[in-house]
């Protein structure tokens, strides 16, 4: 994981370095300079627009007590957006711009979820879903995560205790 970060980060600037100097080359170093400037600014606009609306549709899942993980991801997708686009260069721009696009970012969802779905499991209170948990890890049964449902009762006790 290392070795791909570090060749991401020499890889990155490299490619960069070169599409400013040959763009830079044919249009001119203030058109380029400008384009630069003109889609950090598009980019904070859409960013934030986006980013406000992830955030309603987070709150709004939560009050209709929904776990909003599309929502999550959404929010994060965005965030990372708005880091790239804010770094000079045209290729990062084509990442953040790509990623504010809903049915882009639907599909790095998806292609995220399938790599997560071995490592990541999630028990909600539901009890339907936790039924089907338990009956999968049984004593006995062919693997499955063994789930211990129990209830509990918050008891407040006035006195302070020494």
């Amino acid at each position: 994981m290392f070795a791909k970060l570090l060749l991401l980060f020499i890889l990155v600037p490299v490619a960069e370095l070169a599409i400013f100097i040959t763009l830079g080359e044919k249009i001119g170093l203030f058109a380029t300079l400008g384009i630069i400037i003109l889609t950090a600014f598009i980019g904070a606009y859409l960013t934030k627009s986006q980013g406000l609306k992830a955030l309603n549709n987070y709150q709004l899942a939560l009050a209709q007590g929904k776990l909003p993980h599309e929502e999550v991801m959404d929010g994060l997708m965005i965030l990372i957006a708005g880091a790239v686009l804010l770094t000079p260069g045209f290729l990062t721009d084509a990442i953040g711009f790509s990623l504010l696009i809903p049915p882009f970012r639907k599909g790095v969802k998806a292609i995220i979820k399938d790599r997560l779905k071995g490592r990541v499991e999630v028990v909600s209170q539901n009890v339907k879903a936790a039924q089907s948990f338990t009956q999968q890890g049984q004593p006995g049964s062919s693997g499955g995560p063994q789930v211990i449902n129990v209830e509990t009762e918050v008891v407040d006790d006035p006195t302070p205790r020494d």
